[in-house]
């Protein structure tokens, strides 16, 4: 009977022979000295827009990218170079008569390379080389898409790129019957136009090289055009909005399941376009046009296009040289604000702008967080909000009384007047493009000084302050002492 049992586990103890041995070993200590600051993401993204700047002015100042009988001195080339890189639109000479078929298909490319952001184009071409992108080249994507994550960007980038270029395309084919309709020109010729505005428009360059019937107005031969207006003001929406915020919304579909980042960017967005219809339609729009025959409707609409236009893209159907000095500082504030993050539109973004009134509006109610939407926001993005709003509002302080001092005869001969400098100034350093005809009139210093404005915007405020600070990691902090406010 004992011996059938089962019998009882008990602990046993199990050896086994090493397979190697315990012997000393020696490790090789990784060198973790930071790189050269020189070298650092964002200085590889600046260096990246300089070399594409220069290359394009290069090839723009060529003499057959001009058309016959004209010349482009260096300081044009490099201007336009500059500005199509930078996505703004300032154009010192006319896109459509002054340059060849060649020099507008180089701005077609400094636009669309500068707009789906350099290193984005970068990868594109590494994933069809079949390379991986490094963690260097990841890091300045995340600096040039306006991220704060470094995981999924080379899946990210790709489905960007495969994703912008079907809108290109879409939007091409939609333009290209109403402008056939508009222009008396061959079908390889409007294609060509179709495909330029298309770019142009979700881009927010600026750039149109429709025929111009008016020095003041990009886009006056757009006028009472509903298809075409529609058609680039919804290609501007989807690319002044950010591509985080599109992705957003067409997976969750319902506004309560957006998050924080896209609730505050619509929302933002739908009172900054309020505002600028208001101001508009309301202050400008009577005094501009004295053709009576004009209806509400085609009121409405020219305001609602300005609206959209003139925050990030810079297309203009009305001289806004003509209109009051209120609607020109409204739009100035609005241009100052541009698109959202991650977009391809210049300003101090929508998100800033959103950060900072949610602040305040805490603030006012002596809320000790900042919240929104059931939401706390970290202070260190309340910070990085006020730190990109108040040096971009330095350097238009330093900037415009420069130009000043470059333009003193220009403002004194009654060329234009300073609140249209300072239009301008703000236009360039938002990368917007919007002007009152300043831009022709200006000397070669001012140009330079445009050129400077539209590189710093571009890049943004921020990031070049922080490739020129220090990135030590504070390890300590000190006692907490209040101050008086108010």
């Amino acid at each position: 009977m004992s011996q059938n049992r089962p019998r009882r586990p008990v602990d046993q103890v199990i050896r086994l022979r090493r397979v190697v041995e315990m012997q000393p070993r020696v490790f090789q200590e990784q060198d973790e000295r930071r790189p050269r600051r020189a070298l650092t993401p964002p200085f590889v993204l600046l260096y990246s827009f300089l070399g594409l700047v220069a290359i394009g002015a290069v090839l723009l100042a060529l003499p057959f990218a001009a058309n016959q009988q004209q010349s482009t001195s260096p300081i044009v080339a490099l201007f336009t170079a500059t500005s199509a890189v930078t996505v703004t639109g300032h154009t010192a000479v006319s896109t459509a008569e002054h340059w060849s078929y060649f020099g507008q298909a180089v701005i077609f490319v400094l636009m669309l390379v500068g707009g789906l952001g350099f290193m984005a184009a970068a990868t594109f071409a590494l994933l069809f080389i079949g390379q991986a992108s490094r963690i260097s080249q990841q890091l300045v994507l995340r600096e040039t898409m306006g991220g704060d994550q470094l995981g999924g960007l080379r899946k990210i980038a790709r489905n960007i790129i495969i994703v912008v270029f079907l809108i290109y395309a879409v939007g091409a084919v939609v333009l290209f019957p109403a402008i056939r309709e508009i222009t008396d020109f061959g079908l390889l010729e409007v294609a060509w136009q179709s495909l330029f505005l298309s770019v142009s428009s979700f881009n927010n360059a600026g750039f149109s090289i429709l025929p111009e019937i008016s020095d003041e107005r990009s886009l006056a031969i757009l006028d009472n055009q509903w298809t075409l207006q529609g058609v680039m003001a919804f290609l501007i929406i989807l690319g002044g909005i950010g591509w985080t915020v599109l992705v957003d919304v067409y997976r969750q579909r319902r506004f309560s399941r957006l998050s924080l980042d896209t609730k505050l960017v619509l929302v933002a967005s739908l009172v900054l376009w309020a505002i600028g219809f208001v101001a508009f339609f309301m202050t400008d729009f009577f005094a501009i046009s004295g053709d009576s025959n004009r209806t509400l409707l085609h009121r409405v609409g020219d305001a609602l296009f300005h609206s959209i236009s003139g925050r990030t893209a810079g297309f203009i159907i009305t001289d806004f040289g003509a209109v009051e000095d209120f609607t020109k500082l409204v739009f100035t504030f609005l241009m100052l604000v541009g698109g959202a993050s991650g977009s391809v539109a210049g300003g101090i973004k929508v998100n800033t702008l959103a950060v900072i009134a949610v602040a305040v509006i805490s603030s006012i109610r002596a809320r000790p967080q900042t919240e929104a939407f059931g939401r706390e926001i970290p202070q260190t993005q309340i910070s990085r909000a006020l730190a990109i709003a108040v040096l971009s509002f330095a350097f238009i302080v330093v900037t415009v009384p420069v130009l000043t001092i470059t333009e003193a005869d220009a403002l004194r001969s009654g060329s234009f007047h300073f609140l249209d400098l300072f239009f301008d100034t703000v236009s360039a350093f938002a990368t917007n493009g919007s002007s009152t005809g300043v831009v022709p009139e200006l000397g070669m210093v001012g140009q330079l000084v445009f050129i400077g404005a539209m590189l710093v915007g571009r890049i943004g405020p921020l990031t070049l302050a922080l490739t020129l600070a220090p990135q030590e990691q504070v390890l300590y902090r000190f006692a907490q002492e209040r101050v008086k406010i108010g």
